[in-house]
């Protein structure tokens, strides 16, 4: 009993770890996905899964994703990948789950369209690239939500400041910088403006012309003068 226990646990060794000439091969194959992902009603969700294998991808790679719903035991395939993408035709994720990944970049992502509050619960996601089998299996818990006015008021304002503060900021320094160019031609050509000579011979003449003019009511003035004088 003893030599078939042994036995046993070497073929489990082998396995595991695989032997090449009397030289152990360690097969490794480490998948990642988030442990929690939140979603809103009627907005698609991406579920995401990534891999590393020491064995390069080949069409004899498998993805399985699976859902357990809340409370039960019961498991539910609804997406199989080998060469081609196998999305479930039947049951709660009928036609809404798509392909998301690359399997060259290690990529083995999906998306849920259209979720409902009845698709919370929990998703697996397995990935078998032989020789590499032996790997660990994360699980993703999904919760969906409605999605609040506040929530969806909060989002417009986010858009808002995103969108519209850089884009006013832009026309307000390209305003300034327009005012500055019109303000300096403006001074430069009043520095470099010249009289013709009409100008300055009619200025002349408008000069003379109140000389003349404030000399004959100086005149006038003392002629006034004189005859007061007289008179007295």
């Amino acid at each position: 009993e003893r030599s078939q226990t042994c036995r046993r646990n070497r073929r489990r060794s082998q396995q595991a770890w695989g032997v090449a000439g009397g030289v152990r091969i360690v097969l490794s194959l480490e998948i990642s996905a988030d442990a929690h992902v939140r979603g809103y009603v009627g907005e698609k969700i991406k579920l995401k899964c990534t891999f590393k294998s020491s064995s390069d991808v080949t069409d004899k790679l498998t993805i399985d994703w699976t859902y357990r719903p809340p409370s039960s035991s019961r498991t539910e395939s609804i997406f199989h990948y080998q060469s081609f993408q196998y999305p479930t035709t039947a049951g709660t994720f009928r036609d809404r789950i798509s392909w998301a990944g690359n399997v060259y970049k290690g990529d083995a992502s999906i998306s849920i369209s259209n979720p409902t509050l009845k698709d919370n619960g929990t998703f697996s996601c397995a990935v078998k690239n032989p020789p590499d089998v032996y790997h660990n299996i994360p699980l993703t818990e999904l919760t969906v939500t409605e999605r609040g006015f506040g929530t969806m008021l909060s989002s417009v304002a986010l858009l808002s400041i995103l969108v519209f503060v850089p884009s006013a900021v832009v026309v307000i320094l390209l305003l300034v910088r327009m005012g500055r160019k019109a303000t300096g031609v403006t001074k430069r050509s009043r520095s470099s403006y010249k009289k013709s000579s009409i100008e300055v011979s009619d200025d002349t003449d408008q000069e003379d012309s109140n000389d003349c003019m404030s000399r004959l009511c100086v005149r006038c003035a003392e002629c006034l003068d004189s005859d007061y004088e007289e008179a007295y």
